[in-house]
This record gives structure tokens, sequence and C-alpha cells, in this order.
């Protein structure tokens, strides 16, 4: 090869060397140049100018010159004298060659279509990685991820020019990606300052980490409503001042500060926690109401504690399903021999026999209301497996009783405790939602569940009436009592136009009686009035500051206003008077007029698509103070399953394969994971400038002309 490109020199190529035919020519030349004679140059093909020889070639027939057509393959003369004249005349005649035209034509429009509405792409390296970091973080996929085989097999062929970063680059991009999405979410914080609810859970991992998730809920100025995780991070230990002063810290880091509601569940160190931090948002001049209604209890925890009350009349019967379920489960040739029996019983159903966890109500509703369905299987199951009577009745369970065998009552137990816990599961599923509001149901569902225990304990059947008996109880221990029950239940409920008083002053008398129901009816008015009196104190100063007029201008009226005539001087002065009465007499009465016309005015139809959110959004220009309270009270949360998804989560990521990650690590897999898979309405900021700009305008008008009267 070196050899060869010395041959040909630079730029030159093998085709430039002489083949072996014309070594002769060249050796000619080179002897009768060393005779003194002058060698002959070899004279240059001239190409055709004619268009017609692109679709002809020349050829020799019978000893006549001439050219054939490519596409009939008709001969023609031809001489230079006559020129290509009859041949383009054949072209215009030739119907193989216009079909062949056409068909040519119509492929070019077609794929000129497509392509200019084909969006033009462009591999960019760092896109591409980007998209790839991503994935990794939304699929919980392992950093070594992109050192497989298999994977960088799949790179090759999809895209090989794409350049595979290491397991730690990976590393290094996820950790970047969080920070460029925790700034913009910082930065989207700073703009729309919210009024934020928290969530927050604690979770112990399998590497005896103490980790705190705390959650952001908030309605942005689009009245969309949007779920942050702001922290993941590892506390010292499950104590409520640990516990406040962790999320202190979370909170001046993100710059937030005006919490309007913490949902925790009913652990006593929550209890703790929520008095500290109420301590430190005084001190912050944030806490409305005094913390009053900063204490949100979760609604499906209380609902956990109430149905497991429940159970307890029925654990036997529980038991003995489970451990039933279990041994069929527990190898896959007593599963296959299940299933021949469900063939031989002729038994129809979609559904598998499921295990349950024990301390988690809904679990074992699932596995009782699957297990029903197969009740003559294992009948049959009973007779083709000889171990299986002898597992129920020498098993030990884990409380290290022994269950026995089934007895005849109690698939009806099983049947009739499956009716009974539908609802309550059903309302679970409704109030753990973190995407659309909650809040303004919870006191409808807490009246309708007791309406609905009252009438359990008036049933013939006596499994269940002993069953809602201690429900009630717990029920009675959590929401028995106004003093217990958060004030922004009835709030957030009135806020629905749905609903406003009529409803709440019907279900306090139904869940307290009708004297007691009368008290807190009339205290919860006055708790209301008092909140939208905070309200509107604090955007009646915003305005005021805003609307202040300036020293140019109140000397521009002095000097306007010497230069006036008596009569003049008189009607301002009589103007003045008037103001300073009307402001007297009403006060902020002008104002309060908002909340009294919203609750005076006709309610809302029901029906099943009505957006609460939606009506707000269409009647916040007629109740712009009102409507600020609604945003708030409407985007609490009144369950903490928004943080206790996260550490399902981290119980993915911190797996056995994956124990050595750091907390700092964990927290940005998990936070990044919950941001890009946020909902697709990004956060409205540019909206809210504009509606303060105009609340700020509405607010000001009445007030302006008073002030230039008063200098």
């Amino acid at each position: 090869m070196m050899e060869n490109d010395n041959r040909v020199g630079v730029g030159g190529s093998s085709d430039d060397l002489p083949n072996n035919k014309d070594d002769s020519n060249n050796n000619d030349l080179l002897d009768s140049g060393s005779a003194g004679t002058q060698p002959k140059k070899k004279r240059k093909e001239i190409t055709p100018r004619s268009k017609a020889w692109n679709h002809f070639d020349k050829v020799v027939e019978n000893g006549m010159s001439g050219a054939k057509c490519r596409y009939c393959h008709q001969f023609h003369t031809y001489s230079s004298i006559n020129g290509t004249t009859a041949l383009n005349q054949h072209l215009a005649r030739c119907s193989i060659y216009k079909s062949t035209i056409e068909t040519i034509s119509q492929s070019k429009i077609n794929f000129s279509s497509i392509d200019a509405r084909a969006p033009l792409w462009k591999f960019e390296q760092e896109v591409v990685r980007k998209a790839l970091v991503e994935m990794i973080i939304m699929d919980e996929l392992p950093f070594g991820f992109v050192e497989k085989e298999g994977f960088k097999k799949f790179m090759s062929q999809a895209q090989p020019l794409f350049r595979i970063p290491s397991r730690r680059t990976i590393t290094r991009d996820c950790y970047a990606l969080y920070s460029e999405l925790r700034y913009n979410l910082k930065k989207s914080f700073r703009e729309i300052q919210p009024k934020i609810c928290l969530t927050t859970d604690t979770w112990t991992s399998m590497q005896r980490i103490n980790y705190m998730c705390l959650t952001a809920h908030f309605i942005d100025r689009n009245w969309v409503l949007h779920k942050r995780i702001l922290n993941f991070c590892p506390i010292s230990s499950h104590k409520g001042e640990q516990m406040a002063e962790a999320i202190g810290n979370c909170l001046l880091d993100w710059n937030l500060d005006n919490v309007f509601s913490v949902t925790v569940d009913n652990a006593s160190s929550n209890s703790v926690m929520i008095t500290e931090l109420s301590k430190q948002l005084d001190m912050w001049g944030t806490n409305i109401m005094k913390g009053k209604h900063l204490h949100v209890r979760c609604m499906a925890h209380i609902l956990n504690l109430i149905v497991q009350e429940g159970l307890k009349e029925i654990d036997i019967s529980v038991k003995r399903v489970r451990q039933m379920v279990r041994y069929v489960r527990s190898s896959s040739a007593r599963t296959r021999n299940f299933v021949k029996c469900c063939e031989v019983q002729k038994i129809d159903c979609s559904k598998t026999l499921l295990l349950d966890v024990p301390t988690r109500w809904n679990s074992t509703y699932l596995m009782l209301e699957a297990a029903q369905n197969f009740e003559k299987t294992f009948d049959r199951f009973d007779l083709s497996d000889e171990h299986f009577k002898t597992y129920l009745s020498t098993h030990i369970c884990e409380d290290g009783s022994i269950v026995g065998t089934l007895a005849c009552d109690d698939w009806a137990n099983v049947r009739s405790v499956v009716k009974f816990l539908e609802k309550f599961y059903e309302l679970t599923i409704k109030v753990s939602g973190s995407h659309y509001v909650t809040s303004s149901v919870h006191f409808e569902d807490i009246c309708e569940l007791d309406v609905y225990l009252k009438l359990c304990l008036t049933s013939e059947d006596v499994n269940l009436k002993n069953m809602a008996d201690g429900m009630m109880k717990k029920f009675k221990k959590y929401w028995g009592t106004p003093d217990k029950m958060n004030s922004m239940i009835y709030i957030a409920f009135v806020l629905d136009p749905r609903n406003k008083f009529v409803y709440v002053s019907f279900g306090l008398e139904e869940l307290f009686g009708e004297e007691n129901g009368k008290k807190v009816d009339k205290q919860v008015k006055a708790y209301m009035e008092t909140l939208f009196e905070e309200y509107l104190r604090k955007y009646s100063k915003e305005s005021q500051y805003q609307s202040s007029p300036s020293r140019s201008t109140l000397s521009d009226l002095s000097d306007s206003s010497s230069s006036c005539s008596q009569n003049s001087r008189t009607k301002s002065l009589r103007t003045k008077l008037h103001m300073k009465k009307q402001k007297e007499n009403s006060g902020s009465g002008a104002a309060k007029s908002e909340l009294e016309r919203y609750l005076k005015e006709d309610q809302e139809p029901e029906h099943d698509d009505f957006d609460v959110l939606s009506w707000w959004k269409v009647n916040a220009p007629r109740f712009p103070i009102l409507s600020e309270l609604a945003r708030d009270v409407l985007a609490i949360p009144i369950s903490s399953v928004a943080s206790e998804c996260a550490f399902s989560t981290g119980g993915r990521i911190l797996d056995r394969f994956r124990s050595s990650l750091t907390p700092k690590c964990v927290q940005s897999l998990v936070c990044a994971q919950d941001w890009l898979r946020k909902e697709p309405n990004s956060i409205c900021v540019e909206e809210s400038l504009e509606y303060l700009e105009k609340l700020e305008l509405e607010m000001a008008n009445s007030g302006r002309d008073s002030c230039i009267i008063d200098v």
C-alpha cells in the first residue's frame, strides 16, 4: 500500500495509474520523445450536448450507425449532419417514455409532500444523552444499564454515532439534571409565590436510614392543582422536634414560608412536629389564624384504623382464608392443581388469588373479594390435595395461633364483610388522589360514613352489627366532637358552590345533634368571616401600598386646589365629608359583601363532571378576595398518600443491588422522577402577574379618590 501511495502522489488515485493495455503506448511516447519528436496528446472525448442522448444509446445494426431508444428499443438512423431532431420527435411519440415520466413525477410529488410534513431531525449528542438520563430516572434503571452488552448492541443499530457514556458519567448527569429541574422549579416558586399545603411522612430504608418526604401542593393562577416533592432527605430520628427542624430548613432552602396546612398521619410525634412548626411560622410572620387550621389529619390513615377495628370481629375467618390462599400460592404445582379444579367446577372468573398485607386493610379487602369467587374451587381442591387440611389444622400463624380448617359460616362472613367494606375501599381510593381537589368533599364523606355506620348498627346480621359498633367507636374518637376536627373541613365544603352553608348546617345537625350542630354552625360562620377578614386585610394593604399617591401628585393637587373657586372648594369639602362618612359607616363592609354575595347566590346544580376549580377560574373576577381564599383552601390534601407513594419509589431504587447509593443520590433520583412525571400543565406564572395587577387596580379604585381628598 505504501508503494502504491508513492506512485499515485498527493491528490492522486489508483484510477490515475496507467493500466497494462496502455503501457505500450506510453513506451512509444517515451521513445518518440527521446528521438527528439514531440509526443502526440490523446484527444479528450467530447460529451454529447443534446439531451436526447439521455434516452438513446449509439449502436450499429446491419452495418448502419444509429440510435436505439432505451424505453421501446426502436432503432433510428443517425448522422452528425441530420442531428437529433428525429430522436426528439420519437420521444414525443413514445408511449412507454410518457408513462415513465408520469410515474417519476408522481413519486416526486408524494415524496416532497411527505418530506414537507415530516419534522427535520438532526442528531445531537447532548440531546440524546439527556434523553437517556431521563429514561434511567423515570424507569428506575441502574446506572450500569449503559454498560450492558444488549444496550450497546441496540444503540449500534439505532444510532451508531451516539457515544455511550459510562456509569460514572450517567451518575453525574442524573445529579446535573436534578439540579437543573430544581433550579427551574425554584424559579417558578419565586415568581408565582404560592401559598403551599404540605404532606409529609417518614420511612426507614433497608440501609437503616430514616428518610422524610416533604411534598408541596398548590394551585397556580390558571387554577391548576400541582403536586411537587420538595425533599426526600435523611433525618436524625422520628421525633417531632427533629422533623420540624428538617421541614423548616427545607422551606428556607426553597424560599417558601407561606405554609397554609400540613397533612400528616396520627402518630404522636406528628402533633409535636406541628406545634414546633407553628412556632417557626409565627417567627416568620406567615402563620395565618395563629395556626388553628395548620394540622390536617390524614383521612386515609383514619379509615385504616376504623376498618382494622371492625375486622377484629371476624378475624378468625379472615385468617383462615389467608392461610388457604397462602397454601395455594406457595408452589407452582399447587397453583396448577387449583386451576384444574377451577376448570372442573366451571368457574369462569378472570381474577386470581391475592395474598394480602395484614397491616393494610385494603389489600385484605382485595384478597377476600377475589377469594369469595372460588368457594367451590376450594372445596374441590380439598378433595384433590391430601395435605390441605393438615396444613390448615397444624400451621401456626404470625401471632402464634392455629386457625384450623374452614368452618361452615366462614364464607358467609367473608361475603358480608366484602359487601360492607366496599364503600370504605371506594372512599379510600377517592381521598388518596393528589391531582384533583379532595378537600371540598371531605365533610360530605364524613357525614355519609356516619350515616352508613348508623345504618349498619341496626342490621340483623350479628357480625356486621358488631363490626359497625367497633368502627363507630373509632369514628367518634377522631370525628365525634367538633374540637377534634379541623375547621378547614367545613370551609372547603362551603367554598364548593354546589354546597355553601345549606348542606353544612344540615350535616352538622346530623353529625353532632340538633343543639350542638347549631352551635358548631355559628362557630364555623364566625371562623369563616374572621379568615376572610385576614385575607381582606392582607390584600387591602398590598393594594393601598401600590396605589398610594406620590409627593409630586400631592403638591400638584395642593396648587390646583388653591386656584379653585369658592364653589369648587365647597364641593370638594362636601365630597370629602361624604367619603369620610361612607368610610366610617361601612368600614370593610363593602368588601365583606363579596363573601355575603357568594353565600346568598343560588347553589350550582349537582352533576358528576362538575369541576370546582374551573368554576372559580371563571368567577374569580367577581370574587377577587374570596377566590384567593378558595385557591389556598381547595389545595389542601386530606391524605398523606402523596408522600407515602414516594417511599415505594425509594424502596425500588434502594433494593439489595443498589444499597450503596448515598442519600444525596437517592434524593436526586426520587425528586427528579416526580418532576419529570409531573402533570402536562406547566406552572402558570405570567398570568399570575397580570392577575395581581388587575386585582390591585380593582381594589385601589375605591380608595384612590379618598386618599387624594384626605391630603
